[in-house]
């Protein structure tokens, strides 16, 4: 494929810094990689010289190959890389790190349980409450933050600096390192051993940074150290499409980088060879509306297709049926499943999407690690009760619930593995009010018997007052209340098609197996099914269909989404999802969820505002 102008201008820039504006679709791993093949070829620069810095290993093995095919397989020492194996090598080299100082994620979230152990923090929610410190942790390294300063999101600030402050001395006990420590040390390497960094300036002279746009403080302040004197760096990325402030992305460091470099040379790849024009015009309606942006407008190298099409679905079951149908109706017409993704906000949303695809007999394959509705340690608790209800005496099922809600009954009390609970009350004879209670549990369990799982779970919710429960144990230990009950909601709803407990276990059983095995094929060969995936971990790839279903103020933009910041980033990431639509692009809002009357997302108000759609 030959290069249009704008292509053709980034990839013959030789000397300096340059900023390469690359929106979806543009062609920017070709631009890469032919500017690294002009650099060697025409202007005669040692190719041992070349350092190309992505943010991921396939990225970097994507661009290595793309590279070996171009230079039609000769070889060339250009370094391609991550930023965390760059920088490690620069540690191995210059400070004696091997492989077995590198921490592995088992051994952080051991080291993490023991310190919320020790401080009684966690409770049954110890491996959620994991993953969101892990994440924080590293995105205060990575955005060097004071953590004396710094008030974290995750749990009470000072709490957080205990927990960071215990992590980081478990990891210097056993000279471990974590991918963010990889820069971190190599920044004070270079801070204080000015002889190591001007050789390292002198390995590397020409640095090509990909996805700049996903930059943290920390490595941008590594990677202007390693460019200078000769600042020969040439960054790619669209800030339209910075989607990972979680991880300590930020993006306005690509906006600002003008100001560091005065001199940059600026070119802006604008043609979107992947997406149909009305895609294209859609997607741009939408991202018009961030303000902290490069001003730009992206057209496509496509002729027309079809007009972008909007539903408006009454509840989730009607969306989940309308998509099916979609899916069957485009493998019909040609389309392989391999070429359809839908793509959710979160993964929580995608447990009814797999159950009507197992339903309908269509295969899927997963890009995301999805969480199993029923293992919560909620859909757990209620589970205990509906056992109980249905004669279930075992003393695990009693104290999963005793005190939820709170019944001032000591779990001492439960004694025996069989529980009888008016033997129970007959124990508090001296303390009537606490034996009324247990007389009152008894009562309700003989109430839940009767019902149906629909029925039970509004009951256990709103008569035992489960919903009390769950919103003084969010406050009380910083979670996400509307989370939570959005968790019960769905639960509640998943009841409703069931008649009886066993029924609703025996599907649980047969979906949970499901889940297990289709996972265990998603780590295996890739097969022709439909993938579904979270917005994020979409980003870098491509589909000829794509379905956004849950376009609902709440889901996305998503309810902690409170600064305008915030916003514009919901906003960027429903603009990457949109562009990974090659041919058609299908976007569903909801009317009703749960019983509950849903808005339409602001950003399919502001699609509809301009072309390309139908409704």
């Amino acid at each position: 494929m030959r290069l249009n102008d704008s292509q053709r201008r980034a990839a013959e820039h030789v000397k300096g810094p340059m900023i390469v504006l690359a929106g979806p679709g543009s062609g920017k791993t070709m631009v890469i990689t032919h500017r690294v093949s002009n650099l060697i070829r025409r202007a005669g620069v040692n190719p041992s010289e070349i350092l190309v810095v992505t943010f991921t290993r396939a990225a970097a093995d994507e661009m290595r190959q793309r590279f070996v095919s171009l230079m039609k397989g000769d070889r060339f020492p250009v370094s391609f890389g991550t930023f965390h194996a760059v920088f490690f090598t620069i540690l191995k080299h210059s400070c004696g790190y091997t492989a077995d100082n590198i921490v592995t994620e088992d051994r952080r979230r051991d080291i993490l349980r023991g310190i919320l152990a020790d401080l009684q923090m966690g409770g049954e929610n110890v491996n959620e409450l994991c993953e969101t410190l892990l994440g924080e942790i590293a995105r205060v390294k990575g955005s060097l933050y004071d953590i004396g300063h710094y008030y974290a999101v995750s749990c009470g600030a000072e709490e957080f600096r205990r927990i960071y402050r215990a992590y980081n001395r478990a990891l210097a006990a056993e000279r471990l390192i974590d991918f963010e420590d990889m820069m971190a040390r190599t920044f004070e390497l270079f801070q204080n051993r000015r002889d190591i960094l001007a050789a390292w300036q002198k390995k590397f002279r020409y640095i090509l940074v990909d996805e700049f746009q996903d930059i943290s403080a920390l490595q941008y302040r590594l990677v202007r150290m390693l460019a200078a004197p000769e600042n020969n760096l040439f960054i790619v990325g669209d800030d339209d499409q910075s989607i990972y402030g979680f991880r300590g992305a930020r993006p306005e460091i690509m906006l600002h980088f003008n100001k560091d470099y005065p001199d940059a040379a600026q070119v802006v790849l604008d043609v979107n060879y992947r997406s149909r024009k009305e895609i294209v015009q859609a997607a741009q309606c939408l991202i018009r509306h961030n303000k902290k942006r490069f001003p730009k407008e992206i057209r496509s190298g496509r002729e027309s297709g079809q007009p972008v099409a909007v539903y408006a679905v009454k509840n989730p079951a009607e969306q989940q049926k309308k998509i099916t149908e979609l899916i069957r109706e485009g493998y019909e017409s040609g389309t392989p499943y391999g070429q359809m993704a839908v793509l959710l906000r979160t993964a929580a949303q995608a447990r009814p999407f797999l159950e009507q695809l197992m339903g309908a007999g269509i295969p899927f394959q997963m890009q995301d690690s999805v969480p199993n509705l029923y293992r919560h340690w909620i859909a757990e608790d209620i589970f205990a009760y509906l056992r109980i209800a249905a004669g279930s005496v075992a003393r695990s099922d009693y104290l999963r619930i005793i005190n939820r809600p709170g019944r001032y009954i000591s779990r001492q009390k439960l004694t025996s593995a069989k529980v009888d609970l008016g033997q129970l009350a007959g124990e508090f004879g001296s303390q009537p009010w606490i034996r009324q209670r247990v007389v009152k549990l008894a009562d309700d369990i003989a109430m839940l018997a009767k019902m149906t799982p629909y029925a039970a779970v509004n009951y256990i919710r709103r008569g035992i007052g489960y919903d009390s429960f769950v919103a003084e144990f969010a406050r009380q230990r910083s979670l996400d209340e509307e989370e939570l009950f959005g968790l019960l909601d769905e639960l509640q709803e998943d009841a409703r098609s069931f008649a009886s407990a066993d029924q609703w276990f025996t599907h649980i059983r047969d979906y949970s197996e499901q889940l297990e095995g289709q996972a265990r094929r998603s780590r295996g060969k890739r097969e022709d099914a439909v993938t579904l995936a979270t917005m994020h971990h979409a980003k870098g790839l491509e589909y000829d269909l794509v379905f956004l279903p849950d376009a609902n103020e709440r889901i996305t933009p998503h309810h902690k989404a409170q600064l305008e910041s915030d916003i514009e980033e919901e906003r960027r990431l429903f603009y990457v999802a949109m562009t990974r639509a090659r041919e058609k692009l299908y976007i569903f809002f909801l009317k009703n969820r749960y019983g509950k009357k849903m808005e339409m997302s602001r950003f399919v108000r502001e699609i509809m505002a301009g072309r390309g759609h139908k409704s």
